[in-house]
């Protein structure tokens, strides 16, 4: 596909393509295998070798980033955690993750999915208008540039913040969230 055409497509996902709805998530909990095929139907995927295991969701779980499943089964507030997780995956660390989404929830995973919605759809579409400028091959060192030292100032800014943010309260004995 030449250059314009891939730049085109691309700018059409980051405008169209959405993490559903709180209400548009299962509303049945589902199975840690269920669980991993649907996920990957929330975001864009930038690499396939970048797909979330269920070794990953057991750390997440064990680290406290997220809650512990009910029994085996995950509901709507654990799959809009981890729908944030595999977006934040790609650029905070764990530690940094669960800072993060303690602080940002509050412990109200629907709040907290919805606020990470409305800022995951203005990134996108900034990116989108970014990609639509220009159409030579000469154009894209410069943006890729462009996009790489955003992505580089905004993680240092990001960093920063979380570093003011209190550590999450954690119970010692279980590595569990305390609920709110």
């Amino acid at each position: 596909m030449e250059t314009q055409k891939v730049r085109q497509e691309l700018a059409r996902r980051l405008r169209q393509e959405r993490p559903v709805s709180w209400e548009g998530l299962p509303d049945i909990s589902l199975y840690m295998d269920q669980v991993i095929s649907y996920l990957p139907r929330q975001l864009i995927e930038s690499a396939k070798d970048d797909r979330l295991t269920s070794a990953m969701v057991n750390n997440y779980s064990k680290e406290g980033v997220l809650p512990r499943a009910d029994g085996k089964k995950y509901g709507r507030t654990h799959l809009a955690y981890l729908t944030a997780v595999c977006a934040l995956k790609q650029v905070l660390s764990v530690r940094e993750m669960k800072t993060l989404l303690a602080a940002g929830s509050g412990g109200d995973g629907e709040a907290f999915y919805l606020r990470f919605r409305e800022v995951l759809d203005t990134a996108l579409l900034e990116t989108a208008d970014k990609l639509e400028g220009g159409d030579e091959q000469e154009d894209l060192a410069p943006l890729a540039l462009e996009l790489a030292l955003l992505s580089y100032a905004a993680k240092l800014a990001c960093q920063h913040l979380l570093e003011q943010l209190p550590e999450p309260d954690v119970h010692p004995e279980k590595g569990k969230r305390k609920a709110p």
